[in-house]
């Protein structure tokens, strides 16, 4: 993109970051994309050269082997990304999120075993907090861990896990009653457990079943799975940050920069649509010029690109929001919601351009269209955005009468 979606005060190791993640997203990503979606393969080849460009340690400090970069720095690279593919996007984002819950709020002992591989690529994170019966309602887990010695045994079955198959370590969300008193708050009585697990599907480990991929309609290459816990020990020492009781608030500090990596997922797919939209514009004729004539295909595209400028202009801020060391849900969550929403509109507008051509398999903008939904519900549905926003205006506009 020659104009939009440019982020000023970069410094030039940020820069060169993003042009090297550029370079490959062009040379190894979009020419493959759309084959791999249709085949649901996963691209394990573009997973390795993201390896040998350390992205998957992109955000792990230095003294893990890791990058040390921003938070900014990394949803750039996942805009870049995403707008070649936003499937290997959520491959990142999930190991990301448990990587920073690790740096955030692990044992210096789960930092020291973890980090430096995780850095490597060597070791792949997946989270867990949905259940099959719960959607949004994170209070309602039924998913139970009970002290048995110096292990814990856990059961229930958790459900979305992004990476479940592909990954070596799960952040899983739990109940945990123990050294919680009857009545306790639900929020602070849920334990984050950090748990190992070979690749692949069926039994990964004792007590632990990955069941296989689910069908999507869209989002694919990247698995998605159950994760079915039946007498899963785990030894104390693999309690995120050694306490129990505090994995709601682990989880939801995770969610938080997720959220941004989302916006940034849906920030990078509509600059793909627009620049798919706005290039078969200039190339279909009809009524004997381009459609890129016609004063209704300009205003569709006015509009499109004002939305992904719009889009990444939130995201950006949330960002660094974030990187400043400030509370940055209220930004995060309005930075998701409206590079979601916008997302959504800019992919069918680019369809709509395309006519019936959209329709076909044979454009890229086919397999868009089917992937920008999951941005409407990925980290948290609009109506949840909006609460969290709501509220968060409620307290900083709070009425003094």
């Amino acid at each position: 993109m020659a104009r939009l979606a440019q982020t000023a005060g970069l410094t030039d190791i940020q820069q060169e970051i993003l042009s090297t993640v550029r370079d490959f997203v062009d040379k190894e990503i979009l020419p493959v994309a759309t084959e791999l979606e249709h085949r649901d393969e996963y691209p394990q080849q573009i997973v390795d050269g993201l390896k040998e460009l350390g992205l998957f340690g992109l955000m792990i400090p230095e003294e893990y082997g890791g990058l040390g970069e921003s938070l900014l720095t990394y949803a750039l690279c996942v805009e870049e990304i995403a707008r070649g593919w936003m499937s290997v996007s959520g491959i990142i984002n999930t190991h990301f999120i448990v990587a920073y819950m690790l740096k955030q709020h692990g044992t210096q002992e789960q930092k020291d075993y973890f980090l430096p591989r995780m850095a490597a690529g060597e070791v792949r994170g997946a989270f867990s907090m949905s259940e099959p019966g719960l959607g949004s309602d994170v209070s309602a887990i039924t998913s139970k861990a009970v002290k048995d010695g110096d292990e814990y045994v856990l059961n229930g079955q958790k459900m979305w896990l992004t990476n479940g198959g592909t990954s070596t370590l799960v952040a899983v969300l739990v109940r945990s009653d123990e050294g919680h008193p009857e009545g306790t708050a639900r929020h602070k009585s849920m334990t984050t457990f950090l748990i190992e697990k070979e690749p692949g599907f069926g039994e990964v480990r004792p007590g632990l079943t990955i069941p296989g991929k689910i069908d999507k309609m869209g989002y694919k290459g990247v698995d998605t799975t159950e994760l079915i816990m039946d007498g899963l020990r785990i030894p104390a020492n693999r309690v995120l940050g050694g306490t129990t009781g505090r994995g709601f608030y682990q989880m939801m500090d995770g969610v938080e920069v997720g959220r941004v990596n989302v916006a940034a997922r849906g920030c990078g797919v509509a600059q793909r649509a627009f620049e798919l939209g706005v290039s078969y514009a200039q190339q279909r004729h009809t009524f004997g010029k381009p459609i890129a004539q016609h004063q209704a295909i300009q205003f569709k595209l006015a509009e499109m690109a004002t939305k992904v400028e719009a889009a990444h202009a939130m995201m950006v801020n949330a960002a660094r929001k974030k990187d400043s060391g400030e509370r940055n849900d209220l930004e995060a969550g309005m930075a998701k919601y409206l590079a979601s929403e916008y997302c959504k509109e800019v992919v069918e507008d680019a369809f709509r351009i395309h006519g019936g051509y959209g329709f076909s398999k044979e454009y890229e903008i086919e397999r868009l269209y089917r992937e920008a939904p999951m941005l409407l519900i990925g980290e948290g549905t609009a109506e949840i955005q909006k609460m969290i926003i709501g509220r968060r205006l409620l307290e900083e506009y709070r009425f003094q009468g």
